[in-house]
């Protein structure tokens, strides 16, 4: 009888743990399923194929808002959460009114409000602004889509708490000496206008040497016309 009682006081205790357990974390694994069937290593969405998974793209959606971030989760925790927001609602407006050529075609694209938890709504620009700035990570600006051609590329898989330090550092090197992004070399420069755009955000201002950390190529600095026009095109 005493390990039958013993037992009995172990399986709810076991069950507690578990729950508490998943109130303090956020699964993407479904974002991930999404991207990794619809999104090319080169970062090239089907929209169409996101638009037949979309009952589980609305799951995931709904989830995000469900399970907001918690005074206990991680830093890592609650920047991945965060960047999968960003793209998942860039990706939500594409379809939602699809086909679009650019997510600049819609209306006030980046100050409506598509995102909700409890009673705050966010909008992309507050998103952007007022909370994934606000890591001092600028490394950010490398790993968030807005569905264009010029944007950093959509990766095929969601980020983690696991995988978001690997990817902020991978993410930003692939981007920086990607040619469709940037032109570095030692004949021409010609960055993208993320770098124009979010100046102070980079080493406060010395975007030149931030670009060093990673380019293949060393600058000294950035000529004044020296941005590449962005392609609002849609990333399809």
């Amino acid at each position: 009888m005493k390990k039958k009682y013993a037992l009995l006081l172990f399986i709810p205790t076991m069950f507690f743990c578990v729950i508490a357990k998943a109130q303090i974390s956020m699964s993407h694994s479904v974002w991930d399923r999404i991207l990794i069937l619809n999104v090319t290593k080169e970062g090239k969405v089907n929209y169409e194929g996101v638009i037949l998974d979309s009952a589980l793209f609305y799951q995931y959606f709904r989830s995000l808002s469900d399970n907001p971030p918690t005074d206990k989760w991680s830093r890592d925790e609650k920047l991945a959460y965060w960047i999968n927001v960003y793209n998942s609602v860039a990706m939500k407006m594409i379809i939602d009114n699809y086909p679009v050529k650019s997510i600049n075609d819609l209306h006030n694209p980046w100050n409506q409000k598509f995102f909700r938890i409890k009673d705050n709504r966010y909008s992309l620009d507050e998103i952007e602004h007022n909370i994934l700035r606000k890591f001092n990570e600028p490394r950010i600006h490398f790993l968030i889509n807005c569905a264009s051609n010029s944007s950093p590329k959509l990766w095929n898989m969601a980020y983690t708490k696991d995988n978001i330090n690997e990817a902020l550092e991978n993410r930003t090197r692939e981007f920086i000496n990607d040619p469709s992004k940037n032109i570095i070399t030692k004949n021409k420069i010609s960055i993208s206008q993320v770098f124009e755009w979010y100046k102070d955000d980079f080493n406060n201002g010395d975007v030149a040497d931030f670009i060093n950390q990673y380019s293949n190529v060393r600058i000294n600095t950035i000529p004044k016309n020296g941005y590449m026009k962005y392609d609002w095109s849609l990333n399809e």
